[in-house]
């Protein structure tokens, strides 16, 4: 029945917490990367911490994590990334992508 596919999503599901660094806020990046994320399906958020980084935390299938982690290497047009560092964390079980502030 239609129980495995859920439970094989479940299985494959991962999460990464990102931090990105240099001329990352004031520049749409936050606003960016969610649409990033909802077009790759991934659930999780993104905000601006005090000094300056974004932190990123993004849930779903490896490849389009991986996928999402090339895109934060760049970003929007107006960004200017000097790094991106990534951690394997522990799914929470996100409902969707959303900016945090």
């Amino acid at each position: 029945m239609g129980g495995s596919g859920s439970e094989q999503s479940a299985e494959t599901r991962s999460a990464r917490r990102y931090r990105v660094e240099g001329r990352v806020q004031g520049v749409g990046f936050r606003w960016h990367t969610r649409e990033r994320a909802q077009h790759l399906k991934l659930r999780g958020w993104v905000r601006n911490l005090p000094d300056g980084a974004v932190e990123v935390w993004a849930e779903g299938p490896d490849d389009a994590l991986e996928a999402l982690r090339t895109w934060l290497a760049s970003g929007p047009a107006q960004a200017r990334v000097l790094s991106v560092s990534e951690e394997t964390v522990a799914p929470e079980g996100h409902a969707e992508f959303e900016v945090r502030r």
